[in-house]
């Protein structure tokens, strides 16, 4: 991990506060917006130190962005996203956990890591396309 300064508590601080996914560059604008002097280089290479240490989750989306929020579980999990808002649940996947390690020991790997990403619409945005109607 490195070194605790001023600027990498603030961003552990921000992320601390802020529930859903976020962006390197959506972060280093909201420190900005606060007035830290945070420069973006540091808010890289805070979020890798955190992800390393298994502290942030990690979400690499369709456009090849990658986003960041703080562990709510300090377990292995994998996350439901919605793809309208952007709503995150944490959920267990027993039956993912059984199907990788059965692929990974019917290939000879082992030591193997995995994420798994679901996304959908989350019933409040399904609600709100429904009630709007079909788009122009």
């Amino acid at each position: 991990m490195l070194r605790m300064t001023k600027q990498r508590s603030a961003v552990s601080e921000l992320l601390g506060r802020t529930e859903d996914f976020r962006s390197a560059q959506q972060l280093h604008e909201m420190l900005r917006a606060d007035g830290s002097a945070v420069g973006l280089a540091t808010v890289y290479r805070t979020l890798q130190s955190l992800a390393e240490a298994g502290q942030v989750d990690v979400l690499r989306i369709d456009d090849g962005e990658t986003l960041y929020r703080r562990c709510a579980r300090q377990t292995h999990h994998h996350h439901l996203v919605c793809k309208e808002c952007g709503r995150t649940v944490e959920i267990e996947g027993a039956t993912v956990e059984r199907w990788a390690a059965k692929v990974a020991q019917d290939n000879g790997f082992v030591d193997v890591d995995h994420t798994a990403e679901l996304f959908g619409t989350c019933a409040g945005c399904a609600a709100r396309e429904y009630a709007e109607g079909p788009r122009a």
